[in-house]
């Protein structure tokens, strides 16, 4: 067989997009970063009245290169907080503006099998987008964000992905010494709000692209 290990993947995530699409998320699967720009183009900005967007931090997006696209477009109003040189205060009234667009776009930390979407949020303006405010929202999400279940995604993302992230950014949390989290009080800890989606409200409102590679943490 040719990629076995793609052909593992499509299996396990048309297991993962017929759960997602049970809880009321419309749900694309496609091979690539390339294969989820097009399907943005292609199949959900034309079907939806799109005059302002804005973005939550996902490296799962960025590989898109569609936030680059959208800020060089005219028609459109985008609200970016991680626009280079803002300070903190900017960023935040940004992210604040960002729940009264027409699109929202970020990623999500964890993805179980029956269909749940699981979130840790340092500042909350990623869930928060995620779970009202924005007329739309799209997730992007690598293979390498399902789990079997919430306990096992809570594991990935306090034991994984926060402390990538801490290190990403060059933090000085303890998770950065010893790759688990430690539950501390640090000032610059970004775990502080923990999300799980079950359904989609109203239908089709979270629209979920999974990727059959892996992105982000």
């Amino acid at each position: 067989m040719d990629e076995p290990i793609k052909n593992y993947w499509q299996i396990r995530l048309t297991h993962v997009k017929k759960a997602l699409e049970g809880n009321n998320f419309e749900v694309f699967l496609v091979e690539n970063a390339e294969g989820a720009r097009k399907i943005i183009l292609e199949e959900i900005l034309p079907k939806i009245e799109v005059k302002k967007i804005s973005r939550g931090d996902s490296l799962t997006f960025e590989a898109t290169g569609l936030h680059k696209e959208f800020r060089d477009d005219v028609s459109l109003d985008v609200i970016d907080p991680f626009e280079e040189d803002l300070s903190d205060d900017e960023a935040y009234e940004r992210c604040r503006q960002a729940l009264y667009v027409d699109l929202f776009f970020t990623g999500t930390n964890a993805v179980t099998e029956t269909g749940k979407l699981v979130n840790l949020d340092g500042w909350g303006n990623r869930v928060a987008g995620l779970t009202f405010g924005p007329k739309y929202v799209v997730l992007l999400v690598g293979r390498n964000k399902i789990v079997p279940d919430v306990d096992e995604a809570m594991f990935r993302v306090r034991d994984y992905a926060a402390p990538i992230n801490a290190m990403r950014w060059e933090y000085e949390t303890p998770c950065v010494k010893t790759s688990f989290c430690e539950d501390c009080k640090s000032p610059q800890r970004i775990c502080s709000t923990w999300t799980i989606t079950e359904r989609s409200f109203p239908k089709g409102r979270v629209k979920v692209i999974l990727i059959n590679e892996e992105f982000g943490f």
